[in-house]
C-alpha cells in the first residue's frame, strides 16, 4: 500500500503493477484488489498488472492477457474468459 501511495503522488496516467497479491493473505489479496480498482476509477489511471493470482485479478480487470513463453495466448475481455479458457491457452487441446 505504501508503494502504491508514492507512485500515485506523481499522478501517473498508467501504473504497472508486479505480483501486488504476493505475500499477502487471502484477506489482504482481496482489500488490495479492491483498492486497486478503486484507484483506477477515481484517479482515472491505466493499470497493468502482472499476476498470478488469476481469479483475484479477472474480478476487477476490464481486459486479460495470458502470455505462455512471453507470447500473448489469449485476450479477451476479462469478464468473457473461463477456467476452461484460460486452462486450455495455457495446456492446449
Amino acid at each position: 500500500m505504501l508503494a502504491l501511495g508514492r507512485a500515485l503522488m506523481l499522478r501517473p496516467e498508467v501504473l504497472l503493477l508486479d505480483e501486488p497479491s504476493l505475500g499477502l493473505s487471502p484477506k489482504a489479496v482481496k482489500k488490495s484488489f479492491e483498492t486497486i480498482k478503486n484507484i483506477s476509477t477515481q484517479f482515472k489511471t491505466s493499470i497493468l498488472i502482472g499476476e498470478q493470482n488469476v481469479k483475484s485479478v479477472l474480478e476487477i480487470a476490464d481486459r486479460a492477457y495470458a502470455l505462455r513463453l512471453g507470447k500473448v495466448v489469449l485476450t479477451d475481455i476479462a469478464a468473457n474468459l473461463t477456467p476452461a479458457r484460460i486452462k486450455q491457452a495455457f495446456l492446449g487441446d
